[in-house]
């Protein structure tokens, strides 16, 4: 399970790295605060198109096959960009990264839930949505430590690359694939995408996203302009905020083992965290209990996206299809990862940082309601009889 989960923690490192490295491409490339959302959206761009196509992958190779090549593909797209530091290759790279993130973050949860017992389930998910805070926080911490950005899309590449050798040697080669034609690939893109509870889990997934990376892609900037603090000082700070993102994936993992709500649960996370942005990015609260209120939307938040992976098996419509729904999650995961980053990399640059709160204010409300038309229905169902029908 640790090799499964520092997997995700490699692939998560590539997202964070961008964020923490805008101060250098800003002074080294020349570039604006649209550009740097780009250059942090684009990174999604596969996994908005691909996540459907990916979880049949998965089916018919194998997750733990599909695992190594993500890995393969992720440190592939960091040395391009390190290797030629010029802005047009530098998106080709984060294209290239994102295709292998997409990769790995379809494949691990598979191979977790068939590693994990049943009754371990929610808390083996919400241990796996740590990798994204986790991730995150780790670029925050290392990238203040690197002279230029190149030196830290290399050791990033190196790290994914590492991972990647590792993974033979632990996780057994015991898997079968199954035949997938393009009918069939056809007929199941059909049945998950009718599926209310499947659209609903991406939906939110999306809206999700959009708020903790309009959030995150700018976190070290708007402290360095609000706070005035210094590069190191920020990567620091921007690492606790995401760090604490962790309290609210282990927490979501316990409640639910408890029999907790999971819409109730969603429902309030999201309208937290659209109420928090107010005070985030209006200049209404001091600086320090700004700051604050940065650690609590990131732990709340962190109770959303435990509860929709975790979800993803029980709105599962047909035996095998648990891969594909968790594509489509990524998906929505994606739409939001460009969407935040370039949104409000484009209204800063135009309007400052007042207007973003009304943006993330009005996607946390869409979540909720999205949560009520789509969610309240969910009904838990074996995961790992699902998994054993698939192999």
């Amino acid at each position: 399970m640790l090799v499964i989960v520092g997997s995700g923690v490699a692939a998560a490192l590539q997202v964070g790295k961008a964020a923490i490295a805008a101060p250098m491409l800003q002074n080294d490339l020349g570039i604006s605060l649209t550009a740097i959302g780009w250059l942090a959206g684009i990174f999604a761009l596969i996994g908005l198109l691909g996540g459907i196509l990916t979880g049949a992958i998965v089916t018919r190779f194998g997750a733990r096959r599909i695992l190594i090549g993500g890995l393969l593909v992720t440190a592939a797209g960091g040395a391009l960009g390190a290797a030629i530091p010029e802005l047009p290759i530098l998106y080709a790279g984060r294209v290239i990264e994102g295709a292998g993130f997409l990769l790995v973050t379809v494949a691990a949860p598979s191979l977790l839930g068939e590693a994990a017992r049943p009754a371990d389930r929610d808390l083996a998910f919400a241990l796996w949505s740590c990798f994204m805070p986790v991730g995150m926080a780790t670029a925050m911490l290392a990238g203040p430590l690197f002279e230029d950005w190149p030196a830290m899309w290399w050791v990033s590449s190196a790290l994914a690359l590492a991972i990647c050798l590792t993974v033979p040697f632990v996780i057994p080669a015991n898997e079968q694939g199954q035949p997938m034609s393009l009918s069939g690939l056809r007929r199941n893109t059909i049945i998950v995408l009718s599926n209310r509870g499947a659209i609903g889990l991406s939906i939110t997934f999306a809206l999700y996203s959009l708020m903790f990376f309009a959030v995150f892609s700018f976190l070290p900037v708007l402290l360095i302009e609000r706070l005035e603090v210094t590069h190191q000082e920020a990567g620091l700070l921007s690492a606790l905020v995401s760090a604490v993102n962790i309290i609210g994936n282990l927490t979501a993992g316990l409640l639910l083992s408890k029999g907790v709500n999971r819409p109730v649960l969603l429902i309030t996370a999201c309208l937290f965290m659209g109420l928090a942005s107010f005070g985030i990015f209006l200049n209404v609260l001091p600086d320090n209990a700004a700051f604050a209120l940065c650690l609590l939307f990131s732990a709340v938040g962190g109770l959303i996206p435990a509860i929709l992976l975790s979800s993803a098996p029980m709105v599962a419509p047909a035996g095998g299809l648990a891969p594909s729904v968790l594509g489509l999650i990524v998906q929505g995961n994606s739409l939001g990862q460009i969407l935040g980053p370039t949104a409000i990399g484009s209204v800063l640059d135009r309007f400052g940082w007042e207007v973003a709160a009304y943006i993330l204010a009005g996607a946390a409300l869409v979540a909720a309601i999205v949560v009520i038309l789509t969610l309240t229905q969910i009904e838990p169902r074996p995961f790992h009889s699902k998994m054993r029908r698939r192999r």
